[in-house]
């Protein structure tokens, strides 16, 4: 090619230098997103680089160094000094990536989940159950509606993500429906329809690469543990490094909200289930973080063959959780506040103040969240809806989890027309090749893995 080309004198607008100033624009956005931004949907305020310092806390490293360079890099966001925000932000990451670890720290106490062989020895895998059949009818309407309940939900949650149950309230009094017209358009399910792409491909052996690959190859943009994902695999880290290195936010939300689709494909096979959701949640998270897509893909698997909410959440909590792990003692304290309160409100109260140090997009306080929902909801689709909506924090995560366990149970009990109506049979996505998907295809899609699965 370099012998070939033939020089020429080029006009000023041809020399090809009008792109730096894009990519200047383009990077100093991103980097001042990270010191402040707002929630796509809902406009709830957020500084993701100062929930970074805190969880690496919260995991037991001290943060100190970092968080003395928290009010620096806020002048320079407020004075709009790029190179000045460039420099402290570099040097909080680098004091995040080397902070040492806190000696004692609680954390530490608990054991620490890595590997799938590890979770499987301390989790019951003797209970067996009747696997639903897959060429039948009431098997695919029952994905259907797991999946029509699990975009609902998500867009119910959209909407009111990031605030707490005071200011919704005060806001949109008592929440029991949409707050606004719906769209289907959020990141939660992007990620999960990767995974089913992932799986046509390579059916029950699909792997954590292959998953990751889907990733690089269909998601162009990702926000906080799938941002550092993505920069990863797309350096050449992958699966389980990729999860878990330099990426302090591995132990909030993106696993657990993607748990669904991985009960989906595993049906009344719930150790199958915790087996891709293991697979996927390495993509982009770790210990923890993945635990919390194990949870949401074990109740999905039992939801097609069990009818009880309360009997599924106490199942996957005592026989598919490591009982030495951090985050089954959250949904234990969770669930056990629901024994324990006469009312939703009580048991969130008490879930809030005790995980008030976590991120509103952690895992933990969401999980809690998708607890006292169930529990409370007692498969009645509106109200559990109505609490998710009122409890706040990560809404359309939670709401989508939990919504796709009813489906499956109820089916077309489950989700009335004024839910459905709004939405149609379009999801809206920002994946490469696949902004525009129907809800019905989507399902029979997963029929079909779920029968390679």
């Amino acid at each position: 090619m370099m012998c070939a080309a033939v020089p020429r004198v080029l006009e000023e607008d041809e020399q090809g230098w009008l792109f730096a100033e894009t990519i200047e624009k383009l990077d100093d956005t991103l980097l001042k997103m990270k010191w402040k931004s707002n929630v796509p949907g809902s406009n709830a305020p957020e500084r993701v680089i100062i929930g970074a310092i805190a969880d690496m806390g919260n995991m037991g490293y001290d943060v100190s160094e970092a968080e003395k360079l928290i009010d620096e890099g806020l002048s320079c966001y407020d004075k709009n000094d790029m190179p000045g925000l460039n420099r402290v932000t570099w040097r909080i990451w680098n004091a995040l990536n080397n902070a040492p670890k806190i000696e004692g720290h609680e954390y530490f106490s608990y054991e620490v989940y890595d590997s799938f062989e590890k979770y499987k020895r301390t989790v019951d895998t003797k209970l067996k159950f009747d696997e639903p059949d897959k060429y039948g009818k009431d098997f695919s309407e029952r994905t259907y509606y797991g999946w029509v309940a699990q975009i609902v939900g998500g867009a119910i949650g959209t909407a009111i993500e990031g605030y707490v149950t005071e200011q919704i309230e005060k806001a949109f009094g008592n929440v029991d429906g949409y707050v606004r017209e719906p769209n289907t358009y959020n990141d939660d399910i992007t990620y999960e329809i990767a995974f089913l792409i992932a799986a046509s491909r390579k059916g029950k052996n699909v792997t954590s690469a292959d998953i990751a690959e889907e990733w690089a190859a269909l998601v162009p943009f990702g926000w906080s543990a799938e941002e550092w994902a993505l920069k990863n695999i797309k350096s050449g880290i992958y699966p389980p490094e990729s999860g878990y290195m330099n990426n302090p936010y591995r132990e909030w939300i993106g696993a657990q909200m993607r748990g669904a689709v991985c009960g989906m494909v595993a049906p009344g096979n719930p150790v199958l289930a915790a087996d891709y959701a293991f697979r996927d949640g390495v993509v982009s998270h770790h210990n923890n973080g993945v635990l919390g897509e194990i949870f949401n893909a074990v109740m999905v698997s039992l939801a097609y063959v069990k009818k009880d909410v309360r009997e599924i959440l106490e199942l996957a909590i005592d026989k598919y959780l490591p009982h030495d792990s951090e985050y089954y003692s959250v949904v234990k304290f969770a669930l056990d506040r629901c024994k324990e309160y006469g009312s939703w409100k009580q048991a969130w109260e008490k879930a809030r103040e005790k995980y008030k140090k976590y991120n509103w997009v952690h895992a933990y306080p969401n999980a809690a969240s998708e607890v006292i929902s169930l529990w409370y909801g007692n498969g009645d689709f509106d109200y559990t809806m109505n609490i998710s909506s009122m409890i706040g924090y990560d809404v359309d995560c939670n709401a989508a989890q939990i919504a796709t366990v009813l489906g499956i149970i109820g089916k077309e009990r489950t989700v009335s027309e004024r839910w459905t109506a709004p939405i149609g049979d379009k999801l809206k996505t920002y994946l490469r090749q696949y902004k525009e998907i129907s809800i019905k295809k989507l399902a029979e899609y997963t029929v079909d893995i779920s029968k390679k699965m």
